[in-house]
């Protein structure tokens, strides 16, 4: 067997803890190695995501085994793969000679008993949970009893598949991501059974291949899947609503958001079969928690065949008849000479400096977070309507989004109340604009874009650190690393404040009426504990 063995000395029980969590784990004294590179890695499913992890694990030094039931889709993988790294070479990030190398550390095998040597089996597979323990099943009954067996599912439960298999210590989750040679994460998911030894040698496996590792518990949707959840919900709702159109949506959450796409663009990448059927396993997973409840919205692309960019037209159309490109912004003639700060702007604060440097006069006041420019009264908001703010203050509210950075951002979103003049809304507009930023006005959408999204993000987060699938630091890679995050959720946080997402989420609590709007207890103490 060439796995590179953990030292066999006594085990001991070392605590790792977190805010709102403490788990006991199984630990070596001395140190876990990753597979040593003569160790053999067999791959399971020669799909996109099988052809990946297969070229990964070649690039990393180890010889792989390939299979698939279907012979022809293992040759049309590895011609693939020359493909790929033909790319790679053109673009100089590889010489032809490392190329042919990993080419070569690449075989193919026509049947399941070709990886009986093999000291890793990852699999790349359907979703489908019966299919996969047969799979596991037959290895279980070829390779060494010491081989570790992996699947890379997204949404099937680690330690189901385990608990059919006569040696569920030695089986694991490896999620990686797509396409998994420019992906850095790798999700390291344990099992109820999984051996701590086994998991640290994946662990450091991942790292070894040049990846980003995270650690957490067989749960519905594990780190990234559940605590993306709400990049796509809040958004899918807010058009349901008719806040703005999905054009704008992205446009706001890309540019004052920092995102690298916007929630439809990429559920049109991802294609809307499969979004929206992660978000109806991890909804029935979690017996219907309305935090997860799919969209209506999205299932009627799905009914109508509109998938996204692999059907032509999800959203947005890809027949070439429409140009995606820029989104209309507010405009305004109005240039404010002077404004009234009233109180910390929090977060918003780099808005003062930006506004004197733009040569707008500003007079600060004793207050409570606002900007006042004629009659117009703007606030960041927190979680309530600009028309339920404009009745209780008996002012003309116009509401402003968060965005990733406000020394530098190019684009804000605002929301004026029903009732709001528009020359007041002239006023707000003329002010973002003389600090240069580019300005999208949405219908009166409690908790407006941004904000509602990365609050019901930290919320999330903080329920998975509670319950301890993950820890923080593992949790913010994997948002970064896994789907591009700008920051992390508790990064966000530490920018915005416990207290104030706790308040944005209760607010909005308050006029959905709703429990899909329900606080996490852990993000309930940070906020009393947030000063």
């Amino acid at each position: 067997m060439l796995v590179r063995a953990v030292c066999q000395s006594k085990f001991i029980v070392v605590t790792r803890k977190d805010v709102g969590c403490s788990m006991e784990e199984t630990m070596k004294e001395d140190e876990v190695f990753p597979l040593a590179k003569e160790s053999l890695v067999g791959v399971v499913g020669a799909g996109t995501m099988g052809r990946g992890i297969a070229l990964v694990a070649a690039s990393a030094g180890h010889n792989v085994y390939l299979y698939d039931v279907d012979s022809v889709a293992v040759e049309k993988a590895i011609e693939q793969i020359g493909l790929d790294l033909d790319r790679m070479v053109k673009k100089g990030r590889l010489s032809n000679e490392d190329k042919k190398e990993r080419l070569a550390r690449i075989s193919p095998v026509d049947a399941l008993e070709g990886l009986s040597g093999a000291a890793l089996v990852i699999e790349a597979i359907l979703e489908k949970l019966d299919v996969k323990v047969a799979l596991f099943s037959a290895l279980e009954s070829l390779v060494d009893s010491k081989a570790i067996l992996a699947t890379n599912t997204s949404s099937l439960s680690v330690t189901a598949i385990a608990a059919k298999l006569k040696r569920p210590e030695q089986f694991v989750g490896m999620h990686f991501f797509n396409p998994p040679m420019m992906m850095p994460l790798v999700e390291v998911v344990s099992g109820h059974a999984t051996s701590a030894g086994i998991v640290q040698i994946i662990y450091e496996t991942a790292k070894a291949w040049g990846k980003v590792p995270v650690l957490c518990k067989s749960t519905p949707g594990f780190i990234v899947n559940r605590v993306a959840r709400p990049f796509y919900g809040e958004s899918l709702r807010l058009v349901n609503e008719q806040a703005a159109s999905p054009a704008v949506l992205d446009c706001i959450c890309r540019e004052a958001g920092a995102f690298r796409m916007g929630p439809f663009e990429l559920m049109d990448l991802i294609g809307h079969d499969v979004n929206f059927a992660v978000t109806s396993t991890v909804y029935e997973e979690f017996y219907h928690d309305p935090r997860y409840k799919p969209s209506l919205v999205q299932k009627a692309l799905v009914d109508a065949g509109w998938l996204g960019r692999k059907t032509g037209c999800g959203f947005y159309s890809y027949d070439g008849s429409v140009e995606q490109g820029d989104v209309a912004s507010a405009s305004s003639s109005v240039q404010p000479t002077s404004i009234v700060v009233e109180g910390d702007l929090g977060v918003a604060r780099p808005l003062v400096e930006r506004a004197k440097a733009a040569g707008i006069r500003v007079e600060q006041k004793a207050g409570a977070g606002k900007i006042k420019i004629g009659d117009a009264v703007l606030a960041l908001t927190n979680g309530l309507t600009a028309s339920e703010l404009s009745a209780s203050w008996n002012e003309q509210v116009v509401l402003f989004d968060l965005v990733h950075d406000f020394n530098s951002t190019v684009r804000i979103a605002i929301a004026p109340g029903d009732a709001v003049k528009a020359d007041s809304l002239d006023n707000a507009v003329g002010f973002f604009q003389a600090l240069g930023m580019a300005v999208s006005v949405i219908d009166d959408a409690p908790g407006l874009v941004v904000m509602r999204t990365v609050a019901m993000i930290i919320n999330e987060a903080a329920d998975v650190v509670q319950q301890g699938v993950a820890n923080r630091q593992d949790v913010d890679l994997a948002m970064m690393k896994g789907v591009n995050y700008p920051l992390g959720p508790f990064q966000w946080m530490g920018v915005v404040g416990a207290k104030g997402v706790f308040n944005v989420i209760q607010n909005l609590g308050v006029i959905y009426g709703d429990d899909h709007y329900r606080p996490s207890p852990l993000l309930r103490r940070l906020a009393i504990a947030d000063k």
